[in-house]
């Protein structure tokens, strides 16, 4: 008996991002649909970016858990278009990165550095205001394009001296 699709993004709420495991999948918005082809399970995935390192873990980590529960007939597909973009991101699991100690992607920016670039010439500033997700000042500045996975820029506080990843805008 096929499960229902309900069921199946359930199963997939609780497979976590390897790279950040205090969000899941779902919740990273990577997961673009679950639906059948006859009798055979199509998940469609978008990476949060065509590099992205973990893309065979992910792919890996959800046919497991599908498996797990019972789906036997299976098929990934993935899917980069329209581009993953952190709008797709939950509500909840920015919260849960700012938990974490991860700053969240700030809303409105984008990676063509528009909105960046509007912010800069208007205000001077060289950086957007990421808020320390620690202690919640804006007091910060980046320290390398590159944090801890290619996702992340490391940030450091200028106010409580804590570094910290923030989710870069893609």
């Amino acid at each position: 008996m096929k499960p229902a699709l309900e069921q199946v993004w359930s199963w997939l709420g609780e497979v976590p991002d390897p790279e950040i495991p205090v969000i899941s999948l779902t919740d990273l918005g990577i997961i673009r649909d679950v639906a059948y082809a006859g009798e055979t399970l199509v998940v469609t995935v978008t990476p949060t970016y065509s590099g992205c390192p973990a893309t065979s873990v992910i792919n890996f980590e959800i046919d497991k858990k599908l498996r797990e529960e019972g789906v036997s007939d299976l098929r990934l597909e993935r899917q980069l278009t329209p581009p993953w973009t952190t709008d797709w991101i939950k509500p909840e699991a920015r919260e849960a990165l700012k938990a974490y100690g991860i700053a969240p992607p700030i809303d409105g920016t984008a990676a063509d550095g528009v909105l960046a670039g509007r912010i800069s010439r208007l205000t001077g500033a060289s950086n957007l205001a990421v808020a320390c997700p620690r202690c919640g000042s804006t007091h910060t500045e980046k320290v390398s394009q590159f944090g801890s996975t290619p996702c992340k820029a490391a940030y450091r506080c200028r106010d409580c001296l804590e570094p910290f990843d923030y989710f870069k805008c893609i």
